[in-house]
Order: C-alpha cells, then structure tokens, then sequence
C-alpha cells in the first residue's frame, strides 16, 4: 500500500471478507428462524448451521491474516482530511468492523464449542477448541455475546456501505475506486495516526457488553416462564440434588438440568415392601439444555407455555436391601407407568439417593412428528440425585 493506493492483497482481503460476510449473515438469519419439528427441518436448519459456522471460522482466520498483513503496510491517506468529523466517524467505523470481524465469530466459535451442538463445522480441527469445556454457563456466555456482538457489526456493516455510497453517489471521489482492482489516480495526501478512533469503537464494544448484562442477553433462557412451586411438608425434606437430562442429537449427546423441582418424600426405612410414598413436581420452564434449551420448550416438544410442569407420583418400595420407585411419570398430557431402582444410603436423620432413568420421549409426545432417530433419538436419559434430612 501507499499514500494513495491499496495493495492488491488488501483489495483481495477486503472483497473476500465482504463475500463472506454477506452469505453468512443470511444463512444464519434464515437457519435460526426454522423450528425443527420434523426430520426435514431439522436436516434444513443443521445444514445451514453447518455453513453459517464454517464460513464464520474462515472470516476469523481471514480476519487475522488481514489484520496481520495491515500491521505491516502504509495505509492510504483519507481523500478529505480537511472533513475532520466526517474522517473521525469512519475510523471509528472501519474500527468498529475489525473489531467485528474478530470477536463476532470468534464468540459463534467458543459457543459451539460450548455447547457441544449438533450441526458440524465442516473443517476437521474447527468443533472443539483448546481451553473451551463443554458447560451450558459457557455456552450460554458466548452465544448471548455472539447475538450482541453481531448486532454491532450489523450496525457497522450499514454505516460502511453507507459512506461508501456517499462517496461514489454525492461526492463522486476515488474512494470505492481505489479498493477496486487496477490503478486509480489520487493526489498523495499525508496519512496521520489517530489512536482515539480505536479507543472509541472498544468502548463502544464495552458499553453494550455491559448493558447486555442488564437485559440478560448472555442467558438465552433467562426467557422461559418458570412456575412457582411451594415446597411440600413430608417427613423428609430435600436440601439439594439434581434432575439431568441428556438428549442425542444428529448422534451428539447435549446435557442440562432442571433447574426448579419439589419432592414430597415419606420413607420408613425399617418397612419392608412398600415402605413410602414420594410426589415430585418438575418446573418444565426451569430447563437449561444448552443451545436447544428453546427448542425444547416449543409446542412439538415440551410445550411449556400450555403444561408448565411434569409429575411423577409413585410408592417407595424397599425389598432385600434394594430399593425401588414404582408409579407414574406425567409429562404435558401423557402418563406412563415408570419403574426404576435407585441407591440409598441413610445416616441418622441425611438421606443420599441416586438413580439413573431411561425414558422413550415418543411415550409423552415430546417431538412426535421426528420419527428418524438419526435427527433425535427416542432414548432419553435422566440422572437423579437427592440429598434429604429427616
């Protein structure tokens, strides 16, 4: 580059950049608005997914290589010096588009490796990265600061093809021409660094990361409606424990928890044969499932908005030093019978129980029109955990 042209290799960086961004940018618009509630919309949205992440990797590496190829070159004066405000605004701009460039994708990147999803990065090494634990908290951070951040490069995005416009259409300069490829005469002008520009788009960067904490952007299902659930009087009260849920998707596994659930237990432990009774009531809006978390709650699954919680009414049976729950598990407008062995340990007045539980999601209506178990498998498992004193 020089005072007044750019380098074939940065017009290169820039018009494949902007190829990239313009495609990837719908695909992911279109990709999230399909709710996959069939076999074919679940290959429709995972495949454009599937795109829209791997172009999103390729604008990350071509991002550094620009960034790194600039560092090393002369930058063309601005053709107006003299419109100082005018100048400043589109520093601040181009600014506001590498930062872009870098940390939108980069966000998309570690929330995938996150969440562990399904829809594929096309390239080998791309579907985890180093340092990323596979943990919803993680995911959740990323893809709430990929939504922000994308928003912001959006915004940059308008504002650059709106200059860019203003240039070719009202002031009638050189400034599209000389990015385009072959020569383009320009009159040499002194280029001046200015550091307030980058500090302006970083702080831009900063203040809506800030105020996206506000509205909870990092947490995607912050959203769901959660019931209020009264704790129950029993001779038993849980002071903690989990519910965990683990789906498979495209044949990756993706695993949450209830967040919100009440136990009434009564349990005699000298009993044998029935020795107690236990009502459970699970807060269905409480679900954190990574990044299918509102997937889960639509109408074809969950269907939370209509049946906000799931119930499980059953007899504690107690035979040989075994133990077991035998009784029926309701989830939206479907009871089955479920059946299922569980460890118990009781010391004094703390109980320990744990248990592992395998559902048919078919059985309660939970994704019905998914009929191919390589988009979603029918196999759902539930891993329980309570800790309770007397």
């Amino acid at each position: 580059m020089t005072d007044t042209q750019f380098s074939t290799t940065t017009k290169v960086f820039h018009w494949l950049t902007a190829l990239l961004i313009l495609t990837i940018i719908p695909l992911g618009v279109i990709a999230s608005r399909i709710d996959p509630v069939t076999d074919q919309l679940i290959a429709q949205k995972t495949l454009l997914f599937s795109i829209h992440k791997t172009m999103g990797v390729a604008v990350f590496i071509v991002a550094l290589a620009r960034i790194a190829y600039a560092l090393t070159q002369t930058k063309p004066a601005p053709l107006h010096p003299d419109r100082r405000l005018e100048t400043a605004l589109a520093e601040v701009v181009h600014w506001l588009l590498y930062l872009s460039l870098v940390l939108v994708p980069l966000s998309g990147w570690i929330h995938h490796s996150a969440a562990a999803v399904a829809a594929p990065i096309w390239i080998p090494f791309a579907n985890s990265l180093p340092f990323v634990p596979v943990n919803p908290t993680v995911s959740d951070l990323f893809g709430g600061l990929h939504w922000l951040w994308s928003k912001i490069m959006v915004a940059a995005i308008l504002l650059h093809l709106s200059g860019a416009l203003k240039h070719l259409l009202i002031d009638k300069d050189a400034s599209l021409r000389r990015m385009w490829f072959g020569q383009t005469s320009v009159v040499a002008l002194t280029s001046n660094a200015n550091r307030i520009p980058a500090i302006v788009a970083i702080s831009v960067y900063a203040a809506a990361t800030a105020f996206g904490v506000g509205l909870g952007a990092y947490s995607p299902s912050a959203s769901q409606q959660s019931s209020r659930l009264e704790t129950p009087q029993s001779g038993w009260t849980v002071t903690s424990g989990q519910i965990g849920l683990t789906i498979t998707q495209l044949g990756n596994p993706i695993s949450g928890s209830f967040k919100n659930w009440t136990a009434a237990i009564d349990f005699d432990e000298t009993a044998v044969g029935v020795a107690g009774t236990v009502n459970t009531t699970i807060d269905i809006g409480s679900l954190q499932l990574g990044s299918v978390t509102n997937q889960a709650m639509g109408h074809d699954f969950f269907d939370q908005s209509v049946f906000p919680t799931a119930q499980f009414i059953g007899e504690l049976i107690s035979q040989g030093g075994e133990h077991s729950a035998d009784g029926i598990l309701t989830i939206k407008d479907h009871s089955h019978p479920l059946s299922f062995p569980f460890e118990l340990n009781i010391d004094g007045n703390t109980s320990e129980m744990a248990a592992t539980v395998s559902l048919n999601r078919t059985d309660f209506g939970i994704g019905g029109s998914i009929t191919d178990e390589a988009n979603l498998a029918n196999t759902v498992a539930l891993t329980l955990s309570v800790i309770a004193t007397r």
